[in-house]
């Protein structure tokens, strides 16, 4: 896809972890402003996978890159601050079910 009259180079394209976590910060700081349609319910499930997916090129097209060295190093410090998010967060998913698993046994014992 050309916009803008930019052909997106094969290097540029790829997964971003900063688009996938932080979606619409990270549209509005590469001003890509389709990641805002992540503010719809339900449907944000899907579109931030393609957000994932497509926010190299997106922030390619719309940026005022010099060159593809340039661009990977903005966006390897998305990429490596949305990867410790996602971490994170399933670290904290975790957590809650065994939490939420250890509360149901407790109760279950107590015989309430």
């Amino acid at each position: 896809m050309e916009e803008n009259g930019k052909i997106v180079p094969a290097e540029v394209k790829g997964w971003n972890w900063g688009a996938f976590m932080f979606n619409i910060i990270w549209g509005i700081g590469n001003k890509s402003y389709l990641p805002l349609l992540c503010l719809i319910p339900v449907f944000n499930l899907i579109w931030m996978f393609v957000v994932g997916f497509k926010g190299n090129e997106w922030a390619w097209q719309k940026g005022n890159y010099q060159d593809v060295a340039t661009f990977k190093a903005v966006q390897s410090t998305w990429n490596r601050a949305g990867f410790v998010a996602f971490i994170l967060t399933i670290i904290l998913f975790i957590i809650y079910f065994l939490f939420a698993i250890l509360v149901a046994m407790l109760i279950s014992q107590s015989g309430y």
